[in-house]
């Protein structure tokens, strides 16, 4: 790891909104990766030097770090594994747009942090930008900063530069990108930039109700950024089971079976997105955002039903199935 990145204190209107959202429901805090203040005299890792040049198993590329950071032209190390990428994914548009490939990956996978892009429909992919700009699309847990980001990064697009972005990453075929364990136990973690990283040592802890997301490997992930590398979720033992009866049939009316809207398969109909083998972090996120009002927009209504009665229990359940299917 590079850095350690300290939150700073969120403000009494943000904490306000936490408190009052986690009063009216269970609220799954796991899937948002917000880190914790740092213990007093806590020290930064060791700077990486960022004129070295780096490199991935499998790429014959090469870049310093500070390339592979440059939020205006990051790091490609497989250029043949997505097609063209348009200027707006490649470099964005300074000083107010950000690479699309700087937070997802040039292949769109993204991380536990963001949302995987690749394989949307190109009209629910410029639907999400509108409801970003228009302010239907906010975190239940205002701490989550980086929404705030792109919702500026939307509201600086130019209608070219969405269909541009809509059309490329809904080319690229999603394929897996997490792998979902059942265990009692799950890595010791630090939260850095919404993600959840392995602390050295392999130290276990408890996993209790929550989905633990993290790098299959660390380094590659961060500071690399190699967009090979997936992700390893961590889930309660039977949360496969209660998940697929929650998706297929319901569960008795506390949900509805989310294959009629999404799929039989959940690889999407139409505009409407498909959910299968994405990240279970970013996945219940939005379902909460959806139950708590803080994302809303065209698509939402059909939701209302789905989330009204989950609970963070429901939660687990069904991001660990739905992100286990191939």
């Amino acid at each position: 790891m590079r850095t350690f990145i300290t939150l700073a204190a969120a403000c009494l209107a943000s904490l306000i909104l936490v408190t009052g959202l986690r009063a009216q429901s269970d609220m799954p805090a796991w899937a948002y990766g917000i880190a914790p203040p740092a213990p007093a005299g806590a020290q930064a890792a060791e700077p990486v030097d960022e004129a070295t040049l780096l490199r991935v198993p499998g790429s014959a590329r090469s870049f310093t770090l500070a390339q592979i950071e440059d939020g205006f032209g990051p790091a490609d190390w497989f250029p043949d594994d997505h097609p063209a990428m348009p200027d707006v994914v490649a470099h964005g548009r300074r000083p107010d747009v950000r690479a699309c490939a700087s937070c997802h990956y040039p292949n769109g996978k993204g991380r536990p942090s963001n949302g995987s892009v690749s394989g949307l429909p190109a009209g629910y992919f410029a639907q999400q930008i509108e409801d970003f700009k228009n302010g239907l699309r906010k975190p239940a847990d205002a701490r989550k900063n980086n929404v705030n980001q792109m919702i500026a990064f939307a509201k600086a697009m130019t209608a070219d530069e969405v269909r541009a972005a809509a059309d490329y990453f809904a080319k690229i075929t999603w394929t897996p990108w997490v792998r979902v364990v059942e265990a009692e136990r799950a890595p010791k973690t630090h939260i850095e930039g919404f993600i959840h990283y392995t602390l050295p040592g392999n130290e276990t802890e408890p996993l209790g109700p929550r989905i633990i997301e993290v790098p299959e490997d660390t380094v590659q992930t961060e500071p690399l950024r190699n967009p090979r590398s997936g992700f390893v979720a961590y889930a309660p033992i039977g949360s496969l089971e209660k998940g697929a009866a929650l998706v297929k049939t319901g569960g008795g009316g506390r949900t509805v079976q989310c294959g009629a809207c999404h799929g039989a398969d959940l690889k999407g109909v139409g505009n409407v997105p498909g959910i299968a083998g994405r990240s279970p972090s970013y996945l219940v996120r939005q379902m909460y955002d959806m139950q708590a009002g803080t994302r809303r927009g065209p698509g939402v209504a059909l939701m209302k039903s789905v989330v009204e009665k989950l609970t963070n229990d429901d939660y687990v359940a069904i991001g660990a199935y739905v992100s286990s299917l191939r």
